[in-house]
């Protein structure tokens, strides 16, 4: 269980340095608009280049739990929906 708490907040700590810099932001946008599923990819990437380690399965659950509608979204495009 606290492995997988932390996985979590790996997911969570990302997702907070993505937000809040605007250029992995816009680059991960720009991926996003053309292949949803891709982006997954490089936001694993990324935490690897920033040493947070983090599978696709844990970024998608983190993600599913923000109130964003946008968010909710693009989840359902990269899944496979839409």
């Amino acid at each position: 269980m606290n492995l997988l708490k932390s996985m979590i907040s790996n997911a969570e700590k990302l997702y907070n340095l993505i937000a809040n810099d605007p250029k992995k932001k816009q680059s991960l946008f720009l991926i996003a608009l053309n292949n949803p599923k891709s982006a997954l990819d490089k936001i694993c990437d990324m935490g690897k280049e920033l040493n947070i380690t983090v599978t696709k399965e844990e970024v998608i659950e983190y993600l599913t739990s923000i109130d964003d509608e946008q968010t909710k979204l693009w989840l359902i495009k990269a899944r496979g929906g839409l």
